[in-house]
């Protein structure tokens, strides 16, 4: 999975910034990808408005043939790949919580039972609670980065090296 097509499902699940879009259409030009719209977005600054970022890389990845996931997929593999960082322990499971910014639908007991365990942190867990929580949510994420048909799902979101 290339850098734009990895983008396609953190664009959707919202872990992707608009702003951090130019940057990734002028990686994804050296990395041999090329459209009118890709160069465009390439070209524009950082803070440029949202509503312009977002259209141009839209149109970019249709112009590439790039399909944006459904909803459903996009959540799916944000799951996985929470989990895959907490596995490489890349992320903490506060972080973890954290980054669970969109409504996600469970498919599969692993992703289901993830998606619970990180749903029972609360910030006024007690230092009893918090070490067994951590720990049932690491099984978790090794039990559903060991199970995953979604494919090549790596990296954490958030970040441009994805």
């Amino acid at each position: 999975m290339d850098r734009l097509e990895h983008s396609a499902w953190r664009y959707v699940a919202e872990v992707l910034p608009p702003e951090e879009l130019p940057m990734l259409a002028a990686h994804a030009l050296v990395d041999g990808r090329d459209s009118p719209a890709l160069r465009e977005l390439a070209g524009l600054p950082r803070r440029s408005d949202e509503t312009e970022i977002r259209e141009l890389y839209v149109q970019a990845l249709h112009e590439l043939g790039i399909p944006l996931p459904d909803e459903e997929t996009a959540g799916r593999r944000l799951l996985v790949s929470l989990a895959v960082g907490l596995a490489k322990a890349e992320l903490s499971p506060e972080d973890v919580v954290d980054r669970l910014s969109m409504t996600v639908a469970a498919r599969t007991p692993e992703e289901t039972r993830f998606l619970s365990i990180a749903a029972e942190y609360s910030e006024w867990m007690g230092a009893d609670e918090l070490p067994e929580w951590e720990s049932g949510l690491r099984t978790a994420a090794r039990s559903l980065t060991a199970s995953s048909d979604l494919g090549s799902v790596t990296g954490v979101p958030g970040s441009l090296r994805d």
